[in-house]
């Protein structure tokens, strides 16, 4: 399912964005390390700037992830029934079950730093210290997809500290080498920010830091998002085996259960925290959930074990069972609706159709270079520059011609092919009358407006003018309108937030 669901629907916009990414050679990036573009390219040199070809690294990912949860789980309990839990719970749940096929920072991420959790595992298993160095290697590679990875250094420490090791690990060298190696392997984003103002940092800052007021909006978008992504008998489940783990390993200072239960319980914590005021993204708490499944899967065998009440056991495995087979059938409904169904049943909310039917857009631009003789296009926000690049894939030059602080480090767009020649922008409505225009020379000659549908349903109506007059500045300097992004939280600058 997650193969045909690769290659049957469009690339969402962030996606082509991240595809952009995995052309270039930069270090990192503004918006995200480079780990996102490296898994891309993986892909892509495999089966090309297709479909699949992008999403495949994602594919691939999932059953990693699989593999390590099996492996955890059955270092555990040595039970079987676990070990098939451990596979199937991921399957039950949308994200993974099938939207893993949809690449991000956060499918990057995923495997890292479970690989990460598998590897303390084997510490508490083995008691070999150099386990601690493997943790390193992924910890470092974790960060390098995705900078979120660093909410999970609270269950490390209590990995570390909170049994009755701590002593040891206090004095050995070796948590302290698997530290210098997760900054060894992080360094190609520090270089990078090092030459670039601390770019990525103060960009993900202004989320962190930024201060609104409360919204029970906000709040209900989180909790619905993890029940549609998660399940929704599966999240409440989850929740409950990470629970009795928490009560578990903090009441017996076990090792595995305080790192699984707390790799949930903090990372979930902050995020309900940001949403009482922000809106949580949907893929940004996603990479906590596979400790919950490790968790909830080791907790169905050792209730059992610790000679808890029959009806605890019983009603305990049959909830299990009944958000495995309810998540599943939901999964695969979901699937059959994208890939088979005719209907648009959300309307412009639809998650999926919001972002299709790009093409649309392409094949008019298409004309409109022919008509007009534009040799270049030029676009005012990166998720219109992206999927412009995606389906022109370098026949003509595309360049977003503001927030140029989100392309440092990019090679030449094409510019003999730009300067002192007439263009084409493309921009959605309302965005196409942004002020930032008034600091340039060009001329904009209305041309066209074109509607983006799906399904029957109009999603967007996009304005292309034609640019004559103007040669777009590719390194503007940082004071220019032009360099500066678009801060995403609340639109407000970061020096206005620290000030």
């Amino acid at each position: 399912m997650r193969l045909v669901y690769a290659g049957a629907l469009d690339l969402r916009t962030d996606e082509a964005y991240y595809w952009t990414w995995s052309k270039e050679s930069a270090l990192a990036f503004l918006d995200h390390p480079p780990g996102i573009a490296w898994l891309i390219r993986f892909g892509t040199a495999i089966f090309g700037d297709t479909l699949l070809g992008v999403r495949f690294g994602g594919i691939v990912a999932m059953l990693v992830t699989q593999l390590l949860l099996a492996d955890i789980v059955r270092r555990v309990t040595h039970d079987v029934r676990a070990v098939a839990f451990a596979v199937l719970l991921p399957e039950a749940a949308l994200y993974y079950g099938l939207l893993m096929a949809k690449v991000a920072p956060d499918t990057a991420m995923i495997p890292c730093a479970v690989a990460m959790l598998w590897a303390l595992v084997r510490l508490s298993e083995s008691g070999n210290p150099r386990w601690w160095l493997a943790a390193g290697l992924f910890a470092g590679l974790a960060l390098l997809c995705k900078f979120t990875a660093i909410l999970l250094l609270p269950a490390v420490i209590a990995f570390a500290l909170v049994p009755d090791w701590r002593r040891r690990w206090l004095l050995s060298p070796y948590p302290w080498r698997a530290a210098l190696i997760a900054l060894i392997v992080f360094s190609p984003v520090l270089v990078w920010n090092a030459g670039h103002d601390w770019g990525s940092f103060r960009f993900q800052l202004v989320r962190a830091l930024a201060s609104h007021p409360f919204s029970f909006r906000t709040v209900g978008e989180f909790i619905g998002l993890q029940f549609g992504l998660v399940g929704f008998v599966l999240l409440p489940v989850v929740l409950s085996g990470v629970a009795w783990t928490a009560w578990r390993g903090y009441r017996t200072r076990e090792p595995v259960a305080i790192l699984l239960s707390t790799a949930v319980l903090v990372p979930f914590g902050y995020f309900f925290w940001k949403s009482l005021t922000l809106r949580v993204g949907d893929t940004w708490p996603m990479f906590l959930w596979p400790a919950g499944f490790a968790a909830t899967a080791i907790n169905l065998t050792m209730l059992s074990r610790e000679g808890r009440a029959d009806w605890i056991v019983q009603s305990t495995w049959a909830w299990a069972r009944v958000a495995v087979i309810s998540g599943v059938a939901f999964v695969v409904a979901v699937f059959l609706y994208y890939v088979a169904a005719p209907w648009n049943l959300l309307g412009r909310i639809d998650p999926v159709g919001a972002e299709a039917g790009f093409e649309q857009v392409a094949e008019r631009v298409r004309v409109q270079l022919r008509q007009t003789g534009a040799s270049w296009i030029a676009t005012s926000d990166y998720r219109t520059y992206a999927m412009l690049r995606w389906h022109f894939k370098g026949e003509v030059p595309v360049i977003q011609v503001n927030e140029r602080a989100r392309f440092q480090g990019f090679r030449d767009p094409g510019m003999d092919a730009i300067r002192n020649r007439p263009g084409l922008h493309i921009a959605r409505e309302p965005e196409s009358r942004l002020p930032w225009w008034d600091v340039t020379t060009a001329t904009r000659q209305p041309l066209e407006r074109v509607e983006r549908s799906w399904r029957g349903v109009v999603m967007d109506i996009y304005a292309l003018e034609k640019l004559t007059g103007w040669t777009p500045e590719l390194s503007p300097p940082p004071d220019s309108p032009l360099f500066h992004w678009r801060v995403l939280a609340g639109q407000a600058r970061f020096d206005a937030i620290i000030a």
